[in-house]
């Protein structure tokens, strides 16, 4: 028997309506897991639990932190990009998903394979000295450069870390060649040049300010593009010499590529609100670290520009990992 005139026509609008209102329902409709892909402890998995205590708070249902490590962290990051992209799998990591990436070949593409959401917190790094070397500034340390014998060098915590990128950076736009000597962590690198073994080197708030603090090690300048809190007399990179140098450490939300945007805006407006606290506000400024809690369309922009800088300097330097 054939339906009555309009049947199926009534039947499909019926239908339609069901899967829209499904769709309309509001996020978050069951658990979220929000990935980190570095170990508990640390300041990505700190930052990460602040955001996943906020959401649960405010919209009833548990975001849980899954630690997922290995491979540099490209695990982690790869289980996200791979995930529905429906805003029920996120990742909370820092900004070596990007120097990752730009170092050497990944399962992912920073750009093309991740949505943005919110650069979390940022942090810049500090340039320091041995305290025998006849150095107070960046423009010194050029001219030394240029001028020592066997040249300056540089320590890091490590081939292909952002440490070592940064320090990269000043000797490729001072013109200037620098030998680098990796270290398997700061434990190393910075006694090395606290000692003289190394002449200089990146280092970040957390771990290097106890040791400026002590004397142990002299500050001539921070990466940022403006001065940091923690000292506000150590002027910037740029500022001494190198004009457009501009290197942090950020720890930022992303989700997988095509998140509807709806949940994506969702998801970043209360992430910012998350960060603006007094208490979480005095616990990062402890830690040498500021809350950032940008729009989507603004960290995008930020991965993008980061990611042809690094892989610039990757090309130019002929850097082999």
């Amino acid at each position: 028997m054939n339906p009555p005139p309009g049947f199926c026509l009534a039947a499909t609008i019926a239908a339609a309506l069901v899967f829209s209102n499904a769709h309309a329902q509001p996020y978050p409709q069951r658990p979220v897991r929000i990935v980190v892909n570095v170990t508990a402890g640390g300041g990505v998995d700190a930052v990460a639990r602040i955001a996943a205590q906020h959401y649960t708070q405010i919209w009833g249902q548990p975001f849980v932190v899954d630690n997922r490590v290995g491979a540099g962290g490209s695990i982690g990051v790869e289980l996200v990009t791979k995930a529905a992209p429906d805003g029920y799998t996120l990742l909370v990591t820092s900004s070596g998903v990007v120097t990752n990436a730009a170092i050497r070949p990944q399962g992912y593409d920073p750009v093309r394979d991740l949505q943005p959401i919110s650069r979390l917190t940022s942090n810049p790094y500090i340039v320091i000295l041995t305290p025998s070397l006849p150095v107070s500034n960046i423009k010194e340390l050029i001219a030394l450069a240029k001028t020592k014998s066997g040249g300056v060098s540089f320590a890091s915590a490590g081939i292909g870390s952002i440490v070592h990128m940064g320090a990269e950076l000043i000797a490729v736009m001072a013109g200037v060649p620098m030998t680098h000597i990796p270290y398997k962590g700061v434990a190393d690198a910075y006694p090395a040049v606290a000692t003289g073994q190394a002449d200089w080197m990146i280092g970040s708030p957390i771990s290097a300010l106890p040791l400026i603090r002590a004397g142990r090690l002299k500050a001539i300048a921070v990466t940022s593009k403006v001065r940091a809190k923690a000292l506000p007399d150590v002027p910037t990179v740029a500022e001494s010499g190198l004009p457009g140098y501009d290197v942090v450490a950020w720890f930022g939300m992303l989700a997988p590529a095509r998140t509807p945007p709806a949940i994506v805006a969702k998801l970043s407006e209360e992430a910012r609100r998350s960060l603006q606290t007094p208490e979480v506000a005095r616990r990062m400024e402890i830690e040498g670290t500021d809350t950032v809690g940008n729009t989507p369309q603004e960290f995008a922009k930020e991965v993008k520009v980061e990611y042809d800088k690094w892989l610039a300097l990757v090309k130019k330097t002929g850097m082999k990992f």
